[in-house]
């Protein structure tokens, strides 16, 4: 199978990350299964920062909660890059700790958004995959 996103998640990711630039914007991707992103988590960036981000504990709480009730997946996490490409940072694979998850990055730093998936394993990319 291989990894989809609906029009309207992808939608509500690329609305919040325009409203939230130049922070960087983050959540979660959720489906119905590993490879589908029928909707997007919004969360907080904590940090507040163009640079970096982190999810506020309580709504990581929170958004897990929601996917059990709806019977839905945790596909990964999201977050953008206001002024960088769509690839991971040296912090970003430092920070990937789960090897099953996808890591998402949306970059708003041309003019048509560029929003790529990466598999990220004991500290090195393994996969991308470009959804836009």
């Amino acid at each position: 199978m291989a990894l989809t996103i609906t029009e309207e998640a992808y939608n509500s990711l690329l609305n919040q990350a325009r409203n939230d630039a130049p922070i960087e914007s983050c959540g979660y991707l959720l489906g119905p299964d590993e490879e589908t992103v029928t909707q997007n988590y919004q969360m907080t960036n904590i940090d507040h920062s163009p640079e970096h981000f982190s999810f506020a504990p309580r709504e990581q709480f929170e958004a897990l909660n929601y996917a059990r009730r709806n019977g839905l997946k945790i596909v990964g996490n999201w977050h953008s890059h206001p002024a960088s490409p769509s690839r991971p940072s040296a912090e970003d694979i430092k920070l990937a700790h789960d090897p099953d998850i996808y890591y998402f990055i949306l970059s708003l730093a041309e003019e048509t958004p560029v929003f790529n998936a990466f598999k990220i394993q004991n500290g090195e990319v393994i996969d991308r995959i470009n959804l836009r």
